[in-house]
């Protein structure tokens, strides 16, 4: 132990590791936000938290199993001249996911649909929302999982990325779900984003890759306009105001 943490290659991977963990983690970030935004108030931090505590459980499982993530990348049937493995159909099916919960979210903000509020409906939403985060998490994290794999060479090092990212996320994902309840604008935008997401997890599904890179740019680029909207309306308002 005293080993890895003299070695300047552990640390360095380390630091890798962990930070391609909290930028893969953006993703997972806005869906919880958004997940948690249909819950009451006094029940949105205790989602995100159990969520992620539940998610890092998962994610730090996934990497003791090495050996079987690895096997899932074998194929295992072929559709089409594709050879599919588990793999595949776990990234095709969240990115489905994602789709359905994206697409339904979009049409409830569209249509206005209210959510009920009683008791047992509230209680069975906590447990849905605390399914959904852990489920796209696993998905979200199964590329950054075999990334891991393939970059460090000890699983300690690996779990000490993990945990350090998840907790980066328990604090970023609160003033994340603020502002976007704050700004309703915004909240279409991270649904649009979500629909970006899934439809590159279906297409690494079905090997056409999509470079991650071109997605975080095309976020960035639509959240730096949607920046530029919100501070002209506030400058507007501030101008209202004045006068």
């Amino acid at each position: 132990m005293l080993e890895l943490l003299t070695d300047p290659a552990v640390w360095a991977s380390f630091f890798t590791l962990t930070i391609l963990e909290i930028v893969l983690g953006v993703d997972n970030v806005i869906f919880i936000s958004i997940a948690a935004s249909r819950l009451p108030e006094a029940q949105r931090r205790r989602a995100r938290v159990v969520g992620l505590t539940g998610a890092l459980v998962l994610r730090v499982l996934l990497l003791l199993s090495i050996a079987w993530i690895i096997g899932l990348s074998a194929p295992i049937i072929q559709v089409a001249g594709l050879d599919i493995s588990w793999r595949d159909i776990i990234l095709i099916a969240g990115g489905l996911f994602l789709l359905y919960k994206a697409s339904t979210e979009i049409f409830e903000e569209v249509e206005g649909t209210t959510h009920a509020a009683k008791g047992e409906v509230v209680q069975a939403a906590f447990t849905a929302v605390i399914f959904q985060i852990m489920l796209l998490d696993v998905v979200f994290s199964l590329d950054s999982v075999i990334t891991a794999v393939g970059i460090a060479n000890h699983i300690e090092v690996m779990i000490a990325a993990v945990v350090v990212a998840i907790v980066v996320m328990m604090f970023a994902a609160a003033p994340i779900s603020r502002f976007v309840e704050h700004h309703p604008s915004t909240k279409m935008l991270a649904l649009a984003f979500l629909v970006m997401v899934g439809m590159a997890l279906i297409a690494d599904g079905f090997h056409f890759h999509i470079e991650r890179g071109f997605i975080y740019a095309a976020m960035v680029f639509a959240g730096a306009v949607e920046g530029l909207n919100l501070w002209r309306a506030k400058r507007r308002v501030r101008l209202a105001e004045n006068r």
